[in-house]
């Protein structure tokens, strides 16, 4: 008989958002009609569990009474309902199984479970076999998931077997031409025929004998395009302009680029024309005039690094600002959640790996249209709407996990990104110089594997990403989608923030592309790495996966053999593994050693040739002079009078709202965010770049990044040579309109192009992009030192749009930050265009800078009140988008013309001016008051406006549920203060912060705490052994034992999982000895408890909110669960104080309303009628979500989640344990600047001040 209990969870009817969202879809999106009724459950398997565990796991870790119902063995289904269970592939990581065997240990440490995961679908209807596989084909991604068996197998232990010895190609170096060719196509490796012949002259020649697979393998990873841009790197032999428009600038560029590298290079030899040249060029040209002095010197290439001075609280400091941005394109197109988690993952990493803390993200992505039915998808290929749907779910999940702030999102809509989907994160970072070292690995140097363990996933991901792609490839490259492992992620983040540690680095490197080979074969020439010490998620693998596996989360740090011991033990307190794995020789050499044998030993001399040298023609082809889309009016609104124009350019899909998708990335989390993505009270106007404050631990900082991003591809198809330019251009103009300066910025690249083959015309396409960017770093001085190349974005005969996507990158200060807004009733808006060379159709450089610098400075000194880059949809959608997030209205000016008004007139900006006598330009109208824009006479409100900027993507990325919330009961404001007083006084009370894995905001509630006055003290929770978990319970007893007040802040116990929030923090909280701890705090110490966000649905599920205790939760008790949109939503919540009967409210009215940032997928309060009356009664009611007027309201955008009530925050009876959604913890001088209404509720100096 089988060991294995199985448990099925579903969600009560009221709260089984899925399964609501599943019918929908099958009915509205398949078009299946027939179906009437979804539901799903979470499977669980469960094996070496106790009797005495699993019952306790029951309702608390796998399921929870208020919203759950739970079936042991097996659930009630009707006979003919169509069920079906889906469960990821071996060797994927599943979130939801490790969570749960994590959570359960802590019931009993010596616990060692087994747990495996499905989701289970029963749908009910008729419906025939070809509508059940396109059911199954809309559930499942082959590439991560299967079809479950329904059967309870017999054990879930796998059982792997051994490996066999690595495989050597006998007889290689002697192989004739013929048979090579044989193996070549054999092997289906990513590098070229003549690299591989080169691998066969070596062998025979150099090291006389014969290669192991490993050896290829890694030589095919370490070569491809993704590692070693191999197709940046390839020789132009032959560049030519072909005749007709604009052949004269494009030309001249490329001579001025010929003199420019002849005077750089002088006499080299080893440099040869190439498009990783021409990237460089302009950085290279400028450092050389001078004007790049702010350029970190350093042999480490992780990021963009540049040094720039910090002023914390009145001293300057030098600190190092990096950014970098990525792209997953492949990883993403075949694997949408996998492929964008890893994308953002993968961008930070390379300035984690530089000891600097990323605190910002950007990210930009290419799609075709997701709004087109299923059936139009293309064979071979997911639907684009569930492209973007997953990839969005992916990197918002990611991101919001580790908690980095997203500043900036956006989708851009083309039909070629059909042929492959771009995913781009883009990041910032910084940290003080003072603790960052950078050294040479030296021969006895010890190099250390950091953070995740190594599996199957990602092997060959780097090769994945370099190959061409048809549709038999996509069946074979399932394993190159690696899986992300976010609270990992977030523990390594905390790790590297710690001076201590960063200053033991010497060099370090993260497991990106290519796994152990290059992660660690970069660090130094000479190298021993021993496979045998690599830590595996699992037996099974081989020397060549575990050389080549990009399992994520991993970095490989150089140490002096004497710091190693305490490197390790700074990385355990992090609840890290670290692991010694290599040593570095003086031997020039890589050699991997597994089971003993030696199976890589290659020259590094080799290995740096990166391959045979290619060579290429390129002909660059001449433009349509007629076709510049910059000047174009769309088609579609040719033959529209100017009104219905208006309207119809809102809803195009290139200029409509993306609100719904935004809103899904937590813009706020690390308490440094200056503008939140959409400003203005109605928070509807997006901004044009994101800004944040530098992330210092202690004392305050007025200093700011700003990071703003270009590119437009409908001009890029017209020309790719001028699209480069603007692309510039508009990320320049970006940075003024926020109040920075664009002069001093410096830029990074994203190109993506199609699969250039031997085709001269497609060689043309990047090569004449980045003469266009070099002639723009040229002309503003402005240097691109970083970019990222992805020569993969072909499908068939299909290609991407020619892409250059430019990130510019600022300094600003948070204080003199300018959001895009209007400001004022009856102020004059303008025009101004960028001025353009009419001969050669780019921007007149120079006059160009003049204009942006203008407008910074008019920003900087309120001559200019709020400003916008016109791009898609022309500057009559920057009018509108400006006016909606106050809802002013709009007088537009008489005789504008469709070109004035809709044409995408790249980088030139609308203004709104304090005095319209100050800049000279089209006059575009005045704002008013009256909520109507009046053009040509025709009135159109802004709420109509609205409506068709918002409708367009509503049904991919929904802004509402359509629901609204129970409202049984009005809650009075309850006015009367705790007569309860603290007798065990204290001048400066303890705060204890637990750090779960997946805690996030740890960081931000201790500043706050200890800006009001409090000792903060953090303890990570380290649960790698049973004896650590053992050693974690007794510490957090002495810690509650020591402290005055508990604060469980916010994040992603256990990302959230198994589903469901808080479930980590509260199974932990129910170990007897915390409980009694705890007990004993807040009924004999008169102690305070606080839990914001998941600490709240910590709290809630403990009981301690509502009941003041620890106890066991029932089906009829309150609770926090899905958010009724069924996503994460992030945004400024506008809460009012209900009750000031809580000491945590001594400093606040009853009454009186905040901003306050939100960001929770599960944050919506749910109580019956009985208990919500008795929390009214009591003055339990804390705090509520309200509209403008201060009024609780019951539908979105005012109520975000669907709460009771609009119920936002509760606390215990006597008011001393609190829980709330709103994240009064990341507050901070001039933070979300763009959202009117006071921010700080005064929480943190309350509970201080209850122990004065």
């Amino acid at each position: 008989m089988s060991g294995v209990k199985r448990v099925f969870v579903e969600k009560k009817k009221p709260f089984a958002v899925n399964a609501k969202e599943l019918l929908e879809e099958i009915g509205g999106y398949l078009g299946i009609k027939t179906i009437t009724d979804v539901r799903v459950l979470i499977r669980y398997d469960i094996e070496n569990l106790s009797e005495e565990t699993y019952k306790k796991a029951l309702t608390t870790v796998f399921s929870e009474p208020p919203v759950d119902d739970v079936y042991e063995g097996t659930f009630p289904a009707g006979n003919d309902d169509f069920v079906f269970s889906v469960e990821y592939l071996p060797g994927q990581f599943d979130q939801r199984a490790d969570s749960a065997e994590q959570c359960v240990k802590f019931f009993n440490e010596n616990e060692t479970p087994v747990i495996k995961t499905a989701v289970t679908y029963v749908l009910t209807g008729t419906v025939t076999d070809e509508e059940k596989n396109r059911i199954k084909e809309h559930c499942i991604n082959p590439v991560d998931s299967r079809q479950a068996a329904e059967d309870i197998p017999e054990t879930l232990v796998t059982e792997f077997k051994t490996p066999a010895d690595v495989l050597y190609f006998d007889g290689f170096k002697d192989m004739p031409e013929d048979k090579l060719k044989e193996l070549y196509d054999s092997l289906g490796l990513a590098m070229t025929f003549k690299d591989f012949k080169f691998i066969q002259e070596h062998f025979a020649s150099v090291e006389k004998r014969d290669p192991s697979m490993t050896e290829i393998r890694v030589l095919d990873t370490y070569w491809s395009d993704h590692c070693r841009h191999t197709t940046f790197a390839t020789e132009l032999t032959d560049v030519k302009f072909k005749d007709g428009f604009y052949k004269a600038p494009m030309e001249a560029t490329y001579n001025k680029y010929l003199s420019d590298r002849a005077e750089i290079y002088k006499d080299r030899k080893d440099k040869f024309v190439c498009l990783m040249d021409l990237a460089l060029m302009g950085a290279k040209k400028l450092k050389a005039e001078g004007k790049l002095a702010d350029q970190e010197e350093s042999d480490e290439i992780n990021a963009c690094s540049i040094v720039v001075p910090v002023e914390i609280d009145g001293k300057t400091e030098e600190w190092l600002v990096n950014f970098k941005n990525e792209t997953h394109n492949h990883p993403t197109e075949i694997e949408p959640f996998g492929g964008a988690a890893t994308c953002l993952g993968g961008a930070i990493r390379d300035p984690l790996s530089g000891r600097t803390y990323v605190y910002q993200a950007m990210r930009i992505t290419g799609a075709a249209d997701p709004t087109v039915p299923v059936s139009e998808t293309i064979h071979g290929k997911l639907p684009q709407r569930k492209l973007v749907t997953g990839a969005a779910h992916g990197y918002s999940s990611y991101g919001n996990q580790i908690g980095l702030a997203t500043g900036y999102v956006k989708e851009i809509y083309h039909p070629d990104y059909v042929a492959k989907r771009m995913e781009i994160g883009a990041v910032i970072a910084a940290a003080p110089r003072s603790a960052v070292k950078r050294e040479n690995s030296d021969p006895g140097d010890i190099i250390i594997l950091l953070g995740g363990r190594t599996g199957r996933d990602g092997c060959g991901g780097a090769t994945g990403s370099s190959k061409v792609h048809t549709e038999e490839s996509i069946e074979t490259c399932g394993a190159e989608v690696q899986k992300g492992n976010a609270p990992t992620e977030r523990k390594m983040q905390r790790l590297f923030r710690r001076p201590e540690v960063t200053k033991l680095i010497k060099k370090c490197n993260d497991f990106g592309a290519g796994g152990v080979s290059v992660a660690i074969g970069e660090l130094a020439d000479g190298l021993k790495i021993d496979l045998d010490k690599v830590p595996k998620k699992y037996d099974g693998l081989d020397g060549t996966e575990l050389a080549i596996s990009e399992s994520q989360e991993r970095m490989a740090v150089v140490l002096d053999k004497k710091d190693v011991e305490k490197f390790i033990a700074l990385s355990n307190e992090e609840n890290l593994e670290a692991t010694v794995v290599a040593v570095v020789t003086d031997e020039n050499r890589l050699e991997m050693t597994w089971r003993g044998d030696k199976i890589v030993d290659l020259s590094r001399d080799f290995l740096n040739t990166n391959g045979v040298t290619q060579h290429a023609k390129v002909e660059i082809t001449s433009v349509d002079e007629n076709k510049n889309y910059r000047n174009e009016v769309p088609t579609c609104l040719e033959s529209l009078s100017l009104a219905d124009a208006l309207k119809a350019n809102l809803s195009r899909l290139e200029v409509c709202s993306q609100k719904g998708l935004v809103e899904r990335f937590d813009s706020s989390i690390g308490a440094s965010t200056v503008l939140m993505p959409y400003a203005g009270k109605y928070q509807l106007t997006p901004e044009e770049a994101m800004v944040a404050k530098i992330p210092v631990l202690e004392g305050e900082t007025d200093t700011a990044t700003v990071m703003a991003y270009g590119f437009i591809p409908k001009l890029s198809r017209w020309s790719p040579f001028h699209s480069a330019a603007f692309a510039v251009s508009e990320s320049l103009a970006k940075l003024a309109c926020v109040g920075c300066d664009p002069s001093q910025a410096r830029l990074t690249f994203q190109e993506y192009f199609e699969r250039l083959n031997d085709v001269p015309s497609r060689w043309g396409k990047p090569t004449a992009a980045l003469l266009g960017a070099l002639t723009a770093q040229v002309g503003y001085k402005c240097p691109s030192i970083g970019g990222k190349d992805s020569m993969s974005g072909s499908f068939n005969d299909l290609d991407v749009p020619p892409t250059l996507v430019s990130f510019a990158v600022g300094m600003s200060e948070a204080s003199k930050t300018v959001s895009a807004q209007f400001k004022r009733i009856n102020s004059t808006v303008k025009l101004l265009e960028l001025p353009i060379d009419d001969e050669t159709g780019l921007p007149i450089y120079d006059k160009a800078m003049e204009l942006m610098v203008s407008v910074y400075e008019g920003i900087r000194n309120g001559k200019i009140l709020s400003a916008s880059v016109i791009k898609e949809g022309g500057a009559a959608a920057c009018v509108c988008k400006m006016a909606f997030g106050n809802k002013f209205g709009f007088t537009f000016a008489q005789g504008l013309d469709k070109q004035t008004l809709f044409a995408a007139k790249e980088a030139s900006f609308v203004v709104e001016l304090a005095d319209e006598n100050t800049y000279d330009g089209i006059t575009l109208g005045k704002t008013n008051d009256n909520g109507v824009f009046i053009i040509d006479g025709d009135v159109q409100t802004v709420d109509e406006l609205i409506g068709a900027w918002c409708g367009k993507l509503e049904k991919i990325f929904a802004t509402d549920s359509g629901k609204k919330a129970k409202m049984p009961y009005d809650v009075p404001l309850y006015k009367e203060r705790s007569i309860f007083v603290a007798k065990n006084k204290v001048a400066k009370p303890k705060v204890f912060i637990p750090a779960f894995p997946g805690t996030n905001c740890e960081v931000d509630s201790a500043r706050a705490f200890e800006k009001a006055g409090a000792d903060a003290s953090i303890l990570v929770v380290n649960n790698l052994s049973s004896s650590a978990i053992n050693e974690t319970i007794d510490k957090m007893v002495e810690e509650i034992e020591s402290s005055q007040i508990i604060m469980l802040p916010g994040g992603f116990s256990g990302g959230d999982e198994p589903e469901g929030s808080g479930k980590f923090i509260a199974t932990t909280f129910r170990n007897p000895k915390v409980k009694e701890a705890v007990t004993k705090l807040l009924n004999n110490r008169d102690g305070l408890m606080l839990g914001i966000c998941n600490g709240f649905q910590a709290l809630i599920k403990l009981g301690l909110v509502p009941y003041g205790e620890i106890k066991e939760i029932g089906e009829d008790d309150p609770t926090l669960t899905f958010n009724t949109i069924g996503r994460h939503i992030s945004s400024m919540a506008y809460t009012r104080v209900a009750s000031v009967k809580s000491p945590w409210f001594s400093s606040v009215n009853a009454g009186d309303v905040f901003a306050v940032p939100i960001s929770h997928g599960e944050g919506r309060f749910v109580a019956n009628d009985d208990v919500m009356k008795k929390l009214i009664e009591n003055g339990q009611v804390a705090t509520q979500y309200v509209n403008l007027e201060g009024t609780p309201v019951s539908d979105m955008p005012f109520n975000p989640n669907g709460s009771v009530c609009a119920v936002e925050g509760i606390t215990s009876p006597d008011g001393r344990v609190l829980g709330k959604m709103g994240h009064v913890e990341r507050k901070g001088n001039d933070l979300y600047a763009n959202v009117p209404f006071e921010k700080d509720m005064k929480i943190f100096e309350s509970g201080v001040n209850y122990f004065k």
